[in-house]
């Protein structure tokens, strides 16, 4: 495998970023419903057809979420990414880390909850509600990060993540 830093980000990386994006969102949004499921089925109840849906929803959601993900990584590392915007060590530092723990969140929450609804393990479960936290934390940091850079710094740095030049 060959790495390489590209002059811009491509079309694959970029859909990829978005479609992971919305993805997580929509987690964010309607993730809570799966614990109605979960109630409903543990306590020997039928559940409505939008818990059903929704739950089965977070759960389809995760998966694409984690394998969006695995092929985002098999992406850079075949074909790179472009090189970091310059900036200060700090913030070359915190970048690097933000975008380390996403990455690292977007493996293990998914399987954290495919274990804790499959498996049953409680602990799995709990480890990952904490995620939601994490991820808006995360997320809110990315964003700011992105918007710091296109609008303080004015380098274009959120604009290649919208155009592949």
């Amino acid at each position: 495998m060959s790495r390489t830093n590209p002059a811009s980000y491509s079309p694959l990386h970029i859909a990829l970023h978005w479609l992971i994006a919305a993805a997580i969102l929509f987690q964010l949004i309607f993730g809570e419903r799966i614990k109605d499921l979960g109630r409903a089925l543990k306590d020997g109840g039928t559940p409505d057809a939008i818990t059903v849906f929704m739950g089965n929803a977070h759960i389809w959601v995760g998966i694409a979420v984690l394998a969006l993900t695995i092929v985002r990584l098999l992406v850079r590392a075949r074909y790179g990414v472009p090189a970091p915007l310059p900036s200060s060590r700090p913030q070359e530092l915190a970048a690097r880390a933000v975008h380390g723990l996403l990455y690292i969140a977007m493996v293990l929450v998914p399987i954290t909850g495919l274990v804790a609804w499959y498996g049953g393990v409680h602990t799995a479960g709990e480890i990952h509600e904490l995620a939601k936290p994490l991820f808006i934390i995360l997320t809110a940091l990315h964003v700011l990060g992105a918007l710091y850079h296109q609008i303080a710094l004015r380098d274009g740095g959120l604009m290649r993540m919208f155009s592949a030049r």
